[in-house]
């Protein structure tokens, strides 16, 4: 094996097994925020998918190009108009949309841009989260939402009930499949419109699909 190149991680989170289990075997994928690759790497290995990834972050780029991944420096706020319409089967965007400054205008970029759209992000209308606020009056710091309120890079926090909203907003958009996850990464259910989905679920992933 080549020392320059990464071997594969075998400690994969929970919620990003999810997310590989509802992409398509060697599918086109754009995965925005890719971080260190573990997703990508995930789906090239186990999906055969043709990947590409876009990442802020130069240490994350850097990590990414060690693994052998194909993997620019790219903002979603402001990079994805340069991609064309309906370039990729699938666009992902995971544990992301909340750092963005402008989620709804990113959520329409990624749709234009792929078939499929799959979204996860920390709920913030979990029960923990609600306790915390109410019992301390400050700002809940949890493993999804591990930050203190002054340098946190999560701007725009919304709660499971919120995104179900905003799809309906948007028209000409189907939650395709979706999955609600517990603090371990388990499955609670997967109909995301429940009050036990909003109040339960510590995390939510959606696979949306343009009409």
């Amino acid at each position: 094996m080549d020392a320059s190149v990464i071997p594969p991680r075998t400690d994969i989170r929970g919620d990003l097994r999810r997310i590989a289990d509802m992409v398509s075997t060697g599918a086109r994928v754009l995965d925005v925020g890719c971080g260190d690759g573990a997703l990508l790497d995930l789906l090239t290995r186990e999906k055969g998918v043709d990947g590409r990834g876009m990442e802020l972050g130069m240490d994350g780029v850097r990590a990414c190009v060690s693994r052998g991944l194909s993997v620019i420096q790219g903002d979603a706020d402001t990079d994805l108009k340069d991609y064309p319409s309906d370039a990729f089967d699938y666009v992902i965007l995971s544990q992301t949309l909340q750092a963005t400054r402008d989620p709804r205008g990113v959520l329409l970029q990624m749709l234009r841009i792929g078939r499929r759209v799959i979204v996860s992000f920390p709920n913030f209308g979990y029960w923990r989260v609600r306790l915390a606020l109410l019992l301390t009056g400050r700002m809940p710091v949890t493993d999804r939402l591990g930050f203190q309120w002054w340098e946190t890079p999560n701007i725009h926090f919304c709660t499971i009930a919120d995104f179900t909203a905003l799809c309906a907003e948007l028209g000409g958009v189907t939650v395709e499949r979706s999955a609600i996850l517990d603090h371990d990464g388990r499955q609670l259910t997967s109909d995301a419109t429940t009050w036990r989905a909003n109040w339960s679920g510590e995390q939510g992933i959606f696979l949306l699909r343009r009409d």
